[in-house]
């Protein structure tokens, strides 16, 4: 993010580069920078003539090369940009000849997602001596709960880490998708408001009582009740609760109490530290910790194992989902 708040200033002061090369997992912060340099680097006059903005399945390196070479009309630059240039693959080495000597005037921008240029080879190391690689790097999902509350912070909003939570544990780390639900909860609440669970639960449509972060809680509670209340509610549900997500869940929870089994010093800084959470879910792993000794973490994640190759229907294609997570939350509260 810092990166990104350091190229977009650049490009404030004027300090321009031939070719921005926009690369890796991480569609949102790509989408963001390209965004900027289309809305800002020329003025509505300008682009009419020097603007021009091109698709990698549409188009060869032959073509990008010859628009980036032409003379901008009436305007100090033009600027060329390049979407969805994964699709050129094949091809991009080709515009390493174009990197080694650049049109002065021509502001190139080649996003280029989901995938990375191979740093050993001349495209990569021409445009490091004369423009700009990003990669955006995809967040691991333990990051990505700070991510949202930095991101709201710089809005005049905060978010409590529940229904922070909520939102990580329902979209995954895409952060396009949960931008567009952030964008969404904005319209509907005032500045300076804290986000919570019951405002998720209104507004995005994701229960605050039945989710996998509730069901983790409660197994790790022991709260038999609750644990099967939930199962109930996903049976009932399961398009919105694949059993695959709540499974995967709950291994790397399990993972997590192993660890912390065999840490020395459980200070709840340190395990927050040690397992990569926010230290408001930290007496959560030490209660769970308590109820599960080290040798029935390690039977669960073994039943977790056997569960997740059954949920995905390897020899268990007649029993339904729901089923299959009684079973499992059976055996792990037994």
């Amino acid at each position: 993010m810092d990166d990104v708040k350091q190229l977009v200033a650049a490009i404030k002061k004027g300090d321009l580069k031939p070719i921005y090369f926009l690369m890796g997992e991480e569609a949102y912060y790509i989408d963001k920078i390209s965004d900027y340099i289309e809305n800002n680097v020329l003025d509505e006059a300008e682009k009419g003539f020097n603007q021009m903005v091109l698709y990698g399945r549409d188009v060869s390196i032959d073509d990008i090369v010859s628009n980036a070479k032409r003379y901008p009309m009436m305007a100090e630059r033009q600027v060329v940009i390049v979407k969805e240039a994964q699709d050129l693959s094949r091809t991009i080495e080709k515009l390493a000849k174009y990197v080694e000597n650049p049109q002065p005037t021509t502001v190139l921008v080649v996003n280029y997602k989901y995938k990375k240029l191979d740093k050993r080879k001349a495209l990569y190391k021409a445009i490091k001596k004369v423009g700009v690689v990003f990669e955006s790097k995809k967040l691991y999902e333990n990051q990505v709960s700070d991510w949202i509350r930095r991101v709201l912070s710089g809005q005049n909003y905060n978010i409590s880490p529940k229904a922070a939570q909520m939102l990580v544990e329902f979209l995954g780390t895409d952060l396009g998708k949960i931008d567009n639900e952030l964008n969404k909860l904005k319209i509907v609440l005032p500045e300076g408001t804290q986000i919570t669970p019951e405002h998720i639960e209104a507004n995005i449509g994701i229960s605050k009582d039945f989710n996998n972060f509730e069901l983790r809680k409660a197994v790790g509670e022991r709260n038999v009740v609750k644990a099967h209340q939930i199962a109930k509610y996903f049976a009932d549900n399961p398009k919105d609760n694949p059993m695959v997500v709540t499974v995967a869940l709950l291994f790397n929870f399990f993972s997590q109490l192993l660890h912390l089994h065999g840490m020395s010093d459980k200070n709840p800084r340190s395990v927050a530290s040690a397992l990569k959470v926010n230290p408001y879910f930290v007496n959560e792993y030490l209660t769970a910790a308590r109820n599960y000794p080290m040798r029935k973490v390690s039977s669960v994640i073994g039943l977790l194992r056997e569960f997740d190759v059954k949920s995905k229907g390897v020899g268990s294609n007649a029993i339904p989902q729901g089923d299959l997570l009684k079973e499992l939350l059976v055996r792990i509260l037994g």
